[in-house]
């Protein structure tokens, strides 16, 4: 089946052919870090994540791009607001970013360029923008001269009242025209800066992506990917200043977008207030891979409402896929995937139906169906997810406290026991649940149920006299 996936640039579904069969290439903008990543932007990184998972399945060799942008007019603002030089600022939000994104399951890029390190290629970018008369000096600047590009606004579609509006540009009385952008800046003498032969400044934040992704995919290359709100303006200057600086070369073939993540129908973002960082999410006891499964339950191009409720359901489906590898004990995956979650993924990266699969595929594992749980651990893998040990998935959920003592009493009804719930502090209270349950005490043995029950430990009896245990 031919993978087929939705171009921005089309506005429609077309079937993927590489530039070169042997080495597909994909670039996708990573985070401004002026501070700690939110759940909204984890949803591009889980969705190129499966996209990079699902070409490396098809293809020879893939190279995929996730910049850091490190110099921006957002993070010296955030510097100046802490009191921090901007690398200090810079170096921690980056690890943080880092830390957070690995909680979801994702693969590392092959290259994650940063902006500070490509200033030489953002500049000689910048001249050939000059020397083709694509771009002209102005009080220190250099700006983008969009009437220059006769394409300009075919990516987003927009008028262009329509694109001065959203572009939200500085009115200046130095640009030829309103909706010309920045590709250089002066800096004063705190600012970061670069001496160039286009003055000491910084970067524009368009050129930036252009000149990180020529350096490393060439300048035509097959995906580029990111939020819908990229669309207009990074996006659609990103395409203007690259093809013109190579003489109407195309730039990127394939254009995808995700969808937004939203509050009560409001996109989720830092300048609403209306957000929660991945940090803030985990530490509320949402596990990584619940966070993952979430993200991944609708499809990518429509919106998704981030609610405690979609959570939960993502918890329980990742408990049910969890629970039929326990059951199965079979942790070998099948060499192929199911068909019908190709077919799914085949098809613009249609995740829900996917996930869909995989539910059926648990059931039939549930019911002894040879060979089901090998086809749910290989199909899992392409999504990330139910690739842990099921034991650590059950066992290893919540905040644990103070361990349950070893001198604690059993076989009598004592609430001080339950002082905490470590892995070892819960076997020792199933152990002393079995003591009631041999001594008849069947009162204490409920007790122990109970107290455990509240605090999120579920209990599931099996044949033998075993009991296995899961947090809830």
């Amino acid at each position: 089946m031919t993978l087929r996936l939705y171009n921005t640039r089309t506005r429609k579904k077309e079937a993927f052919s590489p530039i070169d069969p042997n080495h597909v290439r994909m670039y996708v903008c990573g985070p401004t870090v002026y501070d700690r990543a939110h759940v909204g932007n984890a949803r591009p990184v889980v969705v190129f994540d499966v996209l990079y998972r699902v070409l490396r399945r098809l293809y020879p060799k893939v190279t995929y791009v996730r910049n850091i942008t490190d110099v921006d007019d957002k993070i010296i603002a955030a510097a100046g607001e802490n009191g921090e030089p901007i690398d200090v600022l810079t170096a921690r939000t980056t690890a943080a970013y880092h830390a957070d994104v690995a909680e979801l399951g994702v693969l590392e890029p092959d290259v994650e360029p940063r902006a500070t390190g490509h200033i030489a290629e953002m500049t000689a970018l910048i001249e050939a923008l000059i020397a083709k008369g694509h771009a002209y000096a102005a009080e220190g600047h250099v700006l983008f001269d969009v009437p220059s590009y006769a394409d300009y606004g075919a990516l987003s579609r927009r008028s262009q009242d329509e694109m001065i509006a959203g572009a939200r540009v500085e009115v200046a009385p130095y640009k030829r025209n309103p909706a010309d952008f920045v590709l250089w800046k002066p800096s004063t003498p705190e600012q970061p800066g670069w001496d160039s032969p286009l003055g000491r400044g910084r970067p524009g934040w368009h050129i930036e992506c252009s000149a990180m992704a020529e350096k490393h995919l060439g300048e035509h290359f097959d995906i580029h990917g990111g939020g819908l709100d990229l669309i207009f303006p990074h996006h659609e200057n990103e395409i203007a200043q690259s093809v013109c600086a190579h003489d109407g070369r195309p730039f990127a073939n394939v254009w995808m977008h995700n969808g937004f993540l939203v509050v009560e129908g409001e996109k989720m973002s830092k300048s609403l207030g209306n957000f929660r960082t991945m940090r803030e999410a985990l530490e509320a006891g949402h596990r990584g891979e619940t966070i993952r499964y979430f993200l991944l339950s609708a499809h990518y191009r429509q919106p998704l409402d981030w609610t405690e409720t979609g959570l939960a359901q993502a918890k329980g489906s990742l408990d049910y896929l969890y629970g039929a590898l326990r059951a199965s004990g079979d942790m070998t995956p099948a060499a192929t995937i199911d068909p019908a979650v190709e077919d799914a993924l085949m098809d613009d990266l249609n995740t829900p139906l996917a996930l869909g699969r995989l539910h059926a595929l648990a059931g039939d594992v549930h019911q002894g169906r040879g060979g089901a749980v090998n086809l749910l651990l290989a199909s899992a893998a392409v999504l990330g997810l139910a690739q842990g040990s099921p034991e650590a998935w059950f066992k290893g959920g919540g905040i644990v406290v103070t361990p349950v003592p070893a001198t604690a009493r059993v076989g009598v009804s004592n609430p001080t026991v339950l002082i905490g719930y470590s892995p070892e502090g819960i076997e020792r209270l199933i152990e002393a649940r079995m003591t009631a349950r041999n001594a008849r005490n069947f009162a204490e043995a409920d007790r122990i149920r109970e107290e455990l029950a509240m605090h999120g430990v579920i209990l599931e009896d099996r044949p033998g006299g075993r009991t296995d245990w899961r947090r809830g």
